[in-house]
């Protein structure tokens, strides 16, 4: 357990306060550290460790879904020869780089933000926080302020997974468990298990308990694209051997941003063609007698949903030994020994895992409000993929959902530095994006079918049809938006008076009245 900054509280005002402390937290700590060095910055976890969702989620064979080059750091390389890595793998990596860069010292651990409150007056963010239940802050509320709030916290709920109506699911009298909440003394050895799902998890979850189970079923309402890939990439071993491990890494993960770039323009432009190549190599893998086209066929084209990633075709092979069965069925409802399906077929479980999926919630939850009233997030349009209109001083750090998570959100928390160096240069209290209702229309946030993102999607912010609103998904194009592109764009305007503090809790200058631009952000926070 972290022992560094367990015990401290948190410091009563900073200039930015990060909250969360995963891969997106660790990676705003190295840039703000490196890129907008001087100012005061500290990171709120609720949990009592580093590492987010790899911390979270220790089910059987958690790992990456995406290759660990694009998915790693951009300032530290990923060296281990794995290019799908283990889940605990992942944790260390991210706890190391925190060490090394020596940012564990600016994380508060074991507090949750609850609240976050845009006070236009002083110019900086009240920001509520509520010792996490369990932790040794429990019970403890305090309120910080900071200049400037730079959400890392992921787009789920931490606390509970989702879980379908199943009817009778409360008469099975067997181990029911999610994997977000999964229990380290499950023994699954030599028993009967069901695991619900079709996505990543269930994925990952099925071989891995095959090892030790009696027998595996993979119960999916409706079948997913599966394609394998080398958990060792050999031409990474080769690059970092010639060059070194710097410039290998930067190599293998340029090599690896181009190939996805590729696939996923293939998988728009020419679905039918990338349709044929995935079930070819499925039907390689399982053999011409699999009914393919009922368990591994979906109905809709590649990448309208995330592609499932098996490392040496692992899923396969439990399911060529016998050990694994897929059905593609519906469940009638549970009993006590297991699951009744719709065609009259019964599984009988030991233990039934419901790899059922997420439940999407931005900022961790908080309640998110400018002077008072509370941000109705679903008349909010995403300005580059990471602040909004009419909260000035915000930003969210979300990844890409064709790309590695990591890849957008290094180059969102390269932008918050380029945001955060203007104002002070320009001497700006604020930053804020115009709203842009009356000039473009909106698109859902996300362009994805997933059943977690269909569930939120009315309750998200929105994306525009044009840059700088529409959410591109392209790395190449938001490395030279973000990275090179004009900070004063016409729509991003900036407030004057001084977003510096001479120290902690003191006000440098008074905020002038120039919130015009930004509409007068408490007019418009509600809608």
């Amino acid at each position: 357990m972290n022992t560094i900054g367990q015990h401290l509280p948190p410091s009563s005002h900073v200039d930015v306060l990060i909250v969360g402390a995963g891969i997106s937290g660790i990676g705003a700590g190295w840039h703000l550290t490196h890129r907008s060095p001087g100012r005061s910055w500290q990171i709120i976890e609720s949990r009592d460790e580093i590492g987010g969702t790899w911390d979270l989620f220790r089910y059987p064979g958690i790992r990456s879904d995406s290759d660990m080059f694009t998915m790693g750091f951009s300032f530290r390389p990923w060296t281990e020869p794995r290019a799908i890595s283990s889940g605990e793998s992942i944790r260390q990596y991210v706890n190391d780089a925190a060490d090394e860069f020596d940012l564990r010292r600016h994380i508060r651990f074991g507090w949750t933000v609850t609240a976050a409150d845009w006070d236009s007056a002083p110019g900086h963010w009240n920001v509520t926080l509520v010792g996490h239940t369990g932790g040794i802050h429990a019970g403890e509320t305090l309120t910080v302020t900071a200049r400037f709030l730079f959400m890392c916290s992921g787009y789920y709920r931490y606390s509970q997974g989702y879980l379908p109506s199943f009817p009778g699911i409360d008469d099975y009298e067997g181990v029911l468990v999610h994997p977000q909440r999964w229990d380290a003394a499950i023994d699954y050895s030599g028993k009967r298990v069901v695991v619900i799902g079709s996505g990543a998890t269930a994925m990952t979850l099925v071989p891995a308990m095959a090892e030790s189970a009696a027998k595996v079923t993979m119960l999916q309402r409706s079948p997913t694209y599966v394609t394998s890939m080398p958990s060792i990439d050999q031409g990474a071993v080769n690059l970092r051997r010639r060059f070194g491990d710097r410039w290998g890494f930067h190599l293998s993960r340029w090599r690896k941003i181009i190939e996805a770039m590729v696939f996923f323009n293939l998988c728009r432009r020419q679905p039918a063609r990338v349709r044929r190549m995935l079930l070819g190599g499925v039907r390689a893998q399982l053999g011409p007698d699999y009914d393919i086209a009922t368990h591994f066929t979906p109905d809709y084209n590649p990448w309208e949903q995330r592609l499932c990633l098996v490392p040496d075709g692992d899923l396969f092979a439990a399911i060529r030994s016998g050990r694994v069965k897929v059905v593609t069925d519906q469940i009638e409802h549970f009993d006590a020994q297991g699951v009744l399906l719709k065609s009259g077929e019964r599984l009988d479980a030991d233990i039934v895992v419901t790899a059922t999926g997420l439940v999407l919630q931005l900022f961790g939850g908080a309640e998110i409000s400018v002077d008072g009233v509370s941000v109705d997030w679903g008349s909010r349009y995403m300005y580059r993929g990471m602040m909004f209109n009419g909260v000035p001083n915000f930003a969210n750090a979300i990844g890409y959902t064709n790309a590695s998570w990591t890849l957008k959100c290094d180059l969102t928390c390269e932008y918050v530095t380029r945001v955060l160096n203007r104002m002070e240069r320009d001497g700006a209290a604020w930053a804020c994006p115009d709203d842009p209702s009356t000039e473009i229309e909106p698109e859902p946030m996300l362009d994805f079918s997933s059943g977690y993102v269909r569930r939120s999607i009315d309750h998200l912010p929105k994306q525009g049809t044009r840059t700088p609103w529409k959410l591109y998904q392209n790395y190449l194009r938001d490395l030279l938006a973000l990275r090179y592109g004009r900070l004063r764009d016409g729509v991003l305007r900036f407030g004057s008076g001084a977003l510096r503090t001479e120290k902690p809790g003191a006000i440098t200058g008074a905020l002038q009245d120039d919130t015009s631009h930004c509409r007068s952000v408490a007019d418009i926070a509600g809608g």
